[in-house]
C-alpha cells in the first residue's frame, strides 16, 4: 500500500474488523469484479467533476469508456507500460475461464476487458491507486484521442518518427544512387 493514504478498501476493513487477505488467493475474475467497480466509479467521478450534467448523458459518456471495446482499446494503449507483475495479473483475468458472455462484444474484447478489470483490482485491493490512475489517465486520454495517448503513445510516436526517419533516408540513398 502507498505511504499514507487511506484507500476506500482500508475504510471497509476498518469499519468491517477485516483483514488484508494474500492478494494471490483470489481468483482473476473475484479481482475483475472489484475492478469492474473501481473502473466505473473513477471514470463516473471524472465525468461528475468536469461539470453538472443530466443522468442519461453522463450514462452515456460513461458506456463510451467502460464498454468491453474500450477496455480493450486501453489495454492496448497500456500493456507496453505494465510492470512484469501487471502484467501477469492482466494475462490471469483475460484468460479466465468465465461462464458468462458479453451482449455486445466479441470474445476477444470481452476477454481483454477482463483482464483489464482484473488489473484494476489487483491494483485497487493493494492499495495502488496512484498507479491505477495513471494507467487509467492513459487509458482515457488514447481514448479521448489526446494527441500522443499518455507515454505509450508519445512512445509509439517517437519510435514512427524514427521509421519515417529511416524510410525518408533511404529513398534519399537510393535517389542518389
Amino acid at each position: 500500500m502507498e505511504e499514507g493514504n487511506i484507500t476506500v478498501a482500508d475504510m471497509v476493513r476498518g469499519v468491517y474488523g477485516l483483514t488484508v487477505q494474500d492478494i494471490r488467493t483470489y481468483s482473476p475474475l473475484t479481482l475483475a469484479y472489484i475492478g469492474d467497480a473501481i473502473y466505473d466509479l473513477v471514470i463516473r467521478t471524472m465525468l461528475v467533476e468536469r461539470g453538472n450534467s443530466q443522468v442519461n448523458k453522463l450514462h452515456k459518456r460513461a458506456s463510451s469508456f467502460v464498454k468491453a471495446a474500450a477496455q480493450k482499446q486501453i489495454m492496448e494503449a497500456i500493456e507496453p507500460t505494465l510492470t512484469p507483475e501487471e502484467h501477469s495479473y492482466y494475462k490471469r483475468g483475460r484468460n479466465a475461464k468465465s461462464f458468462t458472455t458479453a451482449k455486445n462484444a466479441s470474445v476477444v474484447e470481452y476477454r481483454v476487458a477482463t483482464g483489464f478489470e482484473a488489473l484494476m483490482g489487483f491494483l485497487y485491493l493493494t492499495g495502488q491507486m496512484q498507479r491505477l490512475m495513471e494507467l487509467v489517465k492513459l487509458g482515457t486520454d488514447t481514448l479521448s484521442g489526446i494527441p500522443g495517448g499518455g507515454q505509450a503513445g508519445r512512445e509509439k510516436e517517437e519510435a514512427q518518427k524514427t521509421v519515417e526517419g529511416q524510410e525518408a533516408q533511404g529513398s534519399e540513398d537510393a535517389g542518389a544512387g
